[in-house]
């Protein structure tokens, strides 16, 4: 397998290099956490007019025709930057939905809004009971008249308070946890019956808790066949699992640089810390974790097209890889930092922060050991 990037794929990492290195500081970055939105309407723009909006997307859409090496290229330069907009929620999770889903008219009506940075989206997937279980689904879609009524309550919808619409994970038929039965509907973030919780994250994101009550869409909302929404969610939810692996390598990356730039600069007993032994064995560890991500998520976002049974036990290793190694790098970083790496104002906190938050998106370790167990128990 061949892990070297093509010509247009380094051209799209050093747009993203670029972007992030010139426009998107620590201080910018602040100031952006500081707006009532939490993320920047100008850098989403700035997104559409580079085409990054449109990587997942076919050309004849408008977008880069990319797969997940280029998903994962942007998502590394973004880790780099800590990058807030909502693209994981917008671009991978529900644009990449809406386009396996949705009908000829639901795609021209929404593809390349998405793409021009008009229309921002969220997936309205976990309940407060599911945990990690994308089949776990209670909120409910019943038939009315030619439209639907939805009723439910979901957890954590990253990005779900400022989303134009969101992409809501419903069941049609089926009992709590099966897996026929789901359907996927576009629901107006301000509908009649939509409530929207809104808070920050820890990491610097922000998410909404959602509460559905007889909510009542026209059959046009509905994307794809009702209650067989489950394949294509897992394909949108496999894109973001290597985003989310993508993004916790260009974060542990940055992460790794700093420590190491502040124990050559640090001085203690008149000589610079970076001089003693065991703080240079602990910092090669670090970059051992480093190297064990990214490889682990070239593999995986080169397997998307791979069997889903193969594609999955990657994912999952790679998930699992990312909450374990990423952990350690950022208990690691803090700790050569010492007390300066505890401090808002340092920027090792920020990324150490979103380095273990990482592992709690979309599944963490011990939720992706047990998966990668199970589907190796199937052979």
């Amino acid at each position: 397998m061949d892990f070297k990037l093509s010509d247009e794929q380094r051209m799209l990492e050093e747009t993203v290099g670029r972007l992030v290195r010139d426009t998107y500081t620590f201080e910018t970055r602040n100031k952006i956490l500081e707006s009532e939105q939490g993320f920047s309407a100008d850098v989403w723009q700035q997104f559409a007019e580079l085409g990054l909006l449109g990587v997942p997307f076919s050309e004849e859409a408008g977008g880069f025709n990319g797969g997940g090496a280029e998903l994962m290229v942007v998502a590394e330069g973004f880790g780099r930057g800590l990058v807030v907009e909502p693209y994981l929620a917008t671009v991978v999770l529900c644009g990449t939905l809406v386009d396996k889903l949705g009908s000829d008219q639901q795609k021209e009506a929404l593809i390349p809004a998405i793409i021009g940075g008009e229309t921002r989206l969220s997936l309205a997937l976990y309940e407060p009971n599911s945990r990690y279980e994308h089949n776990r689904v209670t909120t409910s879609a019943k038939k009315d008249g030619e439209g639907y009524v939805l009723n439910g309550e979901k957890a954590v919808v990253i990005n779900g308070d400022s989303a134009d619409q969101l992409v809501v994970i419903a069941r049609t038929a089926g009992a709590e946890d099966d897996r026929d039965g789901l359907s996927a509907f576009l629901v107006d973030g301000n509908a009649a019956g939509v409530s929207r919780r809104g808070y920050p994250t820890i990491d610097g994101l922000r998410a909404a808790e959602v509460v559905l009550k007889d909510v009542k869409v026209g059959a046009d909302a509905l994307l794809g066949a009702e209650g067989q929404a489950i394949d294509a969610l897992e394909d949108s939810l496999a894109l973001g699992l290597v985003a989310l692996c993508a993004e916790a390598s260009g974060a542990m990356e940055v992460a790794c640089d700093q420590t190491l730039e502040y124990i050559k600069e640090r001085q203690q007993f008149g000589v610079p810390i970076g001089k003693f032994q065991a703080l240079q064995h602990r910092m090669v560890e670090m970059r051992m974790e480093l190297e064990k991500v990214r490889s682990i998520t070239m593999l995986a976002a080169c397997s998307l097209n791979e069997s889903r049974e193969l594609r999955d036990k990657r994912l999952a290793a790679a998930k699992a890889q990312v909450g374990k190694s990423g952990r350690r790098v950022a208990e690691e970083a803090i700790q050569l930092f010492g007390g300066m790496g505890m401090m808002e104002e340092t920027p090792i906190s920020h990324y150490a922060k979103r380095i273990v938050m990482i592992d709690h998106h979309l599944g963490d370790s011990e939720y992706h050991f047990g998966r990668l167990e199970s589907l190796l128990d199937v052979e």
